[in-house]
């Protein structure tokens, strides 16, 4: 079971996670997200526990309870989005619109070049396509 757990004290980190949930059954991993630029604690994190009877009985206990001076909210974790698929859908719908108005504009520019080619001769057929 994932976890997720906001309002964490600046000063908590990972070991302090493991400590904390490790009272109500085995913790897989713990971690505490960090900004990229500052290097500082976001003040939330994420807990994983094998067991979800387990995983309950922590959100139970810990849901507003006080950590490192902090009181913190403990939820249960929505299950992480697929980001590959989601980036290659994004990438060819992204490349599918851009060729679409390319093609639209390339059209418009070879319409005007028609328009412009025929002014002031009278010949039944434009020639210039052939």
């Amino acid at each position: 079971m994932n976890i997720f757990v906001t309002r964490l004290s600046p000063n908590t980190d990972e070991d302090g996670l493991i400590q904390l949930f490790s009272n109500y059954g085995e913790v897989s991993s713990a971690k505490v997200i960090m900004d990229r630029e500052t290097g500082r604690s976001k003040c939330y994190g994420f807990v994983e526990m094998d067991n979800d009877d387990e995983g309950m009985t922590a959100i139970e206990e810990l849901n507003d309870s006080e950590v490192d001076g902090n009181t913190i909210v403990v939820k249960k974790s929505d299950p992480k989005p697929d980001r590959n698929n989601n980036f290659r859908n994004n990438r060819n719908n992204n490349r599918r619109d851009f060729n679409r108005d390319n093609n639209r504009d390339n059209n418009r520019r070879d319409n005007n070049r028609r328009d412009n080619n025929r002014g002031g001769r009278d010949d039944k057929f434009d020639t210039s396509r052939w």
